[in-house]
């Protein structure tokens, strides 16, 4: 699968076969693989406790503080493509409050996660299991954000890279 179009950083970047990026990514394809392979499980239907459009909602709500945009766009068709609610995406997209406290509470973890890591302590998660997520679902939804923290950076190196090599 990785060396398909469906490589959800190559999209972001983006990499098309003939750029020498895509090549250089391949030298560790092993990477390349569970790179992808780690996205595909972390939106499985099969993770329990969070749907896939919350767990969704998490990762464009990860893209947007982390100004990660062309990341935040694949998560914004994957949650049209689920049939997520229209309102609700606009709201995470935007960085306004969301009606549903579940929700609320794990965009709010999300973002304590990404931009201070130090605030994701014993209270945090705790507040997770008082919005009546199991600890089965924290542990997912923390595995997640550590997840896309790693996408969000391998990304923004490569466009880094991209531009650097335009530059020259």
């Amino acid at each position: 699968m990785t060396s398909t179009p469906h490589d959800v950083i190559d999209a972001a970047v983006p990499l098309a076969p003939d750029h020498p990026l895509w090549a250089l990514r391949r030298q560790r394809d092993k990477v390349v693989a569970a790179t992808q392979g780690s996205y595909d499980a972390m939106f499985s239907p099969a993770v329990e406790g969070l749907s896939v459009s919350e767990r969704l909602l998490v990762a464009l709500h990860a893209c947007r503080v982390s100004k990660a945009d062309s990341l935040a766009a694949h998560y914004r068709d994957r949650l049209a493509a689920e049939g997520a609610d229209g309102d609700v995406i606009a709201a995470v997209d935007a960085g306004r409050p969301v009606a549903d406290a579940r929700l609320q509470a794990v965009l709010a973890f999300t973002g304590k996660l990404i931009e201070r890591p130090i605030e994701g302590d014993k209270a945090a998660v705790q507040s997770l299991a008082a919005s009546g997520l199991s600890t089965p679902a924290i542990v997912a939804m923390s595995q997640l954000i550590a997840f896309l923290s790693y996408q969000i950076r391998v990304a923004a190196g490569l466009k880094a890279l991209v531009a650097a090599e335009a530059a020259a």
